[in-house]
């Protein structure tokens, strides 16, 4: 590999560390939503709140990392990123109260906007034929980060029941969930120190009229005799469009005409990416595990299994990516996705719950559990109709502390149908729509609106994102889990109808190139 293909994949690595504090960040909270939910004496609404903090932050910084990115570079928006990913992960171990945890998590969220900064990045720092496999490596690093979470709680969580003497003297057992969360800050720091090294990009050094800036940073990533026809193309570019760069002029060419297409594929696949649930899954990861009735340490334990899938098929899909290219990898992997959500929809319709009195005598401890006498023995068909009935015998406190145990002990269903699922759609996810939608955002929109457009369409993704996962505890008490997957897979039925029709292939395309297929009907 020659020197300047080796400096863009080194740049290119280090800033898309991003994803792997992103995947820590956003994970991390799974292990932990018990444990919160009975210090903070929760509701449903509450918790998700929480959980879904970052994704509301995300929308505040989003506009502002436009401004600052156009103003001051990228490299000086990313390292801003790290240092917000820093003070959040700290804050929110230490949290003293409910609402310092929401507030540390939202701090994080203004961090999030680091997948977006990142594509950019990448995207504009990558050689063409590269652009797919570099940008990709986000997706990578975001599956790294998550399955390194999981693993991370199941250590934890592990080590918290356990009964050693060290982990009583550190505080462990009765801490485990902001040991959790405080598992962040050593990568967060890491990030920010690596990040000091990486050149700014050379199309923001262009577009500031910093040309012979910029070439000294191009002569790092590119062979020399590509230099000036890349400047050349990003003049021609640059000429295309307004010569008023603003956030005002920007925003007018992206709802323009001409860019009408673009908009319509990256509003639709920013809403269907996150409408397949991803984030309700492994952001919720553990609470999911615990409705097929396999008690709180399998539920760990098979968190970590959805990390290593995840990676496994993001690798495939950065493999894939520049060979089979992205419009296949998003149709026949949306379709893949509708299958798995149907394969769980039809799993937990199947299933049955039963209290027996043999669990009922087994909890003779817990206050009440006469009244689930009346219950023993009577087969409920969902598990709406099974948690309802638990809640009004028991209260609702007593069966929130004991439900986990109920479940574990009353549920007859196909767990493996639905673990099959589960792992089936979290590798349909990492294998298309999740890493190949950045390639996308990194490809299709033209240079001089790209610091806006990105940043826009990621606001889209993260609204969305954040409803999925603030609602979801309250979709979990009011529809159950055969409705909830039902949801997600009609949704992006809706998505994958409108790529079909309008999704053109880009691969091995420069930006210049795929800017006229989509704006000249080419």
């Amino acid at each position: 590999m020659s020197s300047s293909k080796t400096n863009a994949l080194i740049y290119s690595t280090i800033v898309a560390m991003g994803g792997l504090i992103f995947g820590l960040d956003a994970a991390l909270i799974a292990g932990t939503v018990d444990s919160i939910t009975k210090e903070f004496n929760l509701s449903s609404l509450e918790l998700g709140t929480a959980v879904s903090a970052p994704a509301w932050g995300v929308l505040v910084a989003l506009p502002f990392m436009g401004i600052i990115c156009n103003n001051f570079g990228r490299k000086k928006a990313i390292i801003l990123i790290a240092i917000l990913y820093v003070v959040s992960a700290v804050a929110s171990a230490f949290a003293p109260s409910y609402w310092v945890l929401v507030a540390a998590r939202f701090l994080g969220g203004l961090a999030f906007s680091s997948i977006s900064l990142a594509s950019m990045y990448i995207g504009e720092i990558a050689p063409p034929k590269l652009r797919g496999k570099l940008v990709s490596m986000i997706q990578i690093n975001i599956v790294i980060g998550l399955s390194g979470a999981y693993f991370i709680n199941y250590m934890i969580h592990s080590w918290s029941t356990s009964g050693a003497e060290w982990v009583t003297s550190l505080g462990i057992a009765d801490n485990t969930w902001r040991w959790m969360l405080g598992s962040e800050i050593p990568f967060a720091l890491l990030w920010f120190f690596l990040l000091i090294g990486i050149p700014e990009s050379p199309s923001w050094l262009f577009l500031r009229g910093r040309v012979e800036d910029a070439k000294k940073t191009l002569r790092k990533i590119l062979p020399e005799n590509e230099i000036e026809p890349h400047i050349q193309e990003m003049t021609a570019s640059v000429q295309k469009a307004s010569q008023d760069h603003s956030m005002l002029s920007q925003l007018k060419e992206l709802f323009s005409k001409r860019m009408r297409l673009i908009f319509v594929i990256a509003f639709a696949l920013g809403i269907a990416q996150q409408t397949t649930g991803i984030n309700a899954i492994l952001f919720y990861a553990q609470t999911v595990f615990k409705q097929l009735g396999i008690g709180e340490n399998a539920a760990f334990a098979q968190s970590v299994w959805v990390g290593l899938n995840s990676i496994v098929f993001t690798f495939l899909g950065l493999l894939l990516v520049d060979k089979l290219g992205r419009r296949p990898l998003i149709i026949w992997g949306m379709v893949w996705i509708i299958a798995s959500l149907g394969v769980c929809s039809y799993a937990f319709k199947q299933a049955r719950y039963t209290i027996s009195e043999e669990t009922i005598a087994e909890m003779s401890d817990v206050p009440n559990v006469d009244k689930l006498a009346a219950l023993a023995g009577v087969e409920f068909e969902n598990d709406i109709a099974f948690k309802e009935a638990v809640k009004e015998a028991l209260g609702e406190e007593e069966a929130a502390n004991h439900m986990a145990a109920l479940q574990q002990s009353s549920t007859k269903m196909n767990a493996v149908l639905v673990l099959v699922g589960i792992l089936s759609f979290v590798a349909a996810f990492h294998f298309s729509v999740g890493p190949v939608m950045w390639v996308l955002f990194s490809e299709i929109f033209p240079i001089s609106i790209r610091a806006i457009a990105i940043p826009f369409f990621t606001i889209i993704t993260s609204v969305t994102s954040a409803v999925v996962q603030w609602f979801f505890p309250w979709q979990l008490d009011n529809m159950g889990m055969s409705s909830i997957f039902l949801f997600y897979a009609s949704t992006v039925s809706v998505g994958l109808l409108i790529m079909f029709f309008t999704l053109k292939e880009t691969k091995g395309m420069s930006i210049e190139e795929i800017e006229a297929s989509y704006t000249n009907g080419g």
